[in-house]
């Protein structure tokens, strides 16, 4: 299906593949999603891999629509140590490190984290295409208006599957021009987008397949579920597995969730599906 090459170590997916997510923050909207002690999040990691994760994305700062803003000092204070714990005790774990500052981006690659994932593609931190490039490593590219603290602000589109498209095609010639090599493009489920919008962008998602590139879904617990369902995030996760099922159905390549478990169960069955 495609080929990341990790820092040298190439990984190729046949199959559609599980992102765990690891929030190191006290206020991600999701609070089973959080954590905050190293053994704990190394422990974590060890089940999301067992659960079936092939990559593992760590973040240190939530995006949630009107989140706090950190410095990339403070991003850095709590990711670096628990980074640098999965790598040394779990070695062959694909670790991504989901940030929009250069700065944290190349200090995350150099304590063991072997992808970036940019929710603002660029657009935050000037320095970030090119610190990519450098060091060599895939980049999650996606899609939003504004910032976290702005983006719902944003939510108006003409057509929004076409504008995210025309978004990656220019972006995707931006990060070839930089030297990126391995693209990931993320849509940006719930970032500068309504219910509505969102929707749509799943039911055209396989659109964003011209793009010869692997794209990722991050439909995990989002309001769009629960409110849409009239539950809170903690009661989305059934939720969650339906609108997974129907990003693997138009296309999607990487699932990224909070409950691995239950989203390797979902592509192994959709991959049983789609084999009969």
């Amino acid at each position: 299906m495609f080929t990341l090459n990790c820092k040298g170590r190439l990984i190729t997916a046949a199959r559609p593949v599980v992102m765990g997510i690891i929030n190191i923050t006290p206020d991600s909207f999701y609070a089973g999603s959080r954590q905050q002690d190293t053994d704990q999040i190394v422990k974590k990691a060890e089940q999301m891999l067992k659960d079936g994760a092939a990559i593992l994305d760590i973040g240190g700062q939530s995006t949630r629509p009107g989140s706090h803003l950190l410095t990339a000092e403070e991003e850095l204070a709590r990711i670096i140590v628990p980074i640098a714990a999965i790598h040394k005790q779990i070695p062959e774990a694909v670790i991504s490190v989901d940030t929009f500052y250069a700065k944290v981006a190349a200090e995350a690659v150099a304590a063991g984290a072997s992808v970036v994932n940019d929710i603002s593609a660029g657009e935050m931190d000037t320095a970030m295409l090119i610190t990519v490039a450098m060091l060599k490593v895939p980049y999650i590219c996606m899609h939003m208006k504004g910032t976290p603290q702005t983006m719902q602000q944003h939510a108006r589109y003409k057509d929004v599957t076409k504008e995210v498209l025309d978004f990656f095609i220019e972006k995707s010639a931006t990060c070839k021009k930089a030297g990126i090599h391995d693209v990931i493009i993320d849509p940006g489920f719930g970032f500068a987008k309504n219910t509505v919008q969102n929707f749509t962008l799943l039911k055209n998602l396989n659109i964003l397949k011209i793009m010869g590139k692997p794209v990722l879904a991050g439909l995990s617990r989002k309001a769009s579920i629960y409110k849409t369902l009239g539950v809170t995030a903690n009661e989305a996760l059934n939720g969650t597995t339906v609108l997974n099922t129907i990003a693997l159905q138009n296309g999607a390549d990487i699932l990224r969730v909070h409950d691995v478990k239950e989203a390797a169960e979902t592509i192994k069955l959709f991959c049983a599906y789609a084999g009969a």
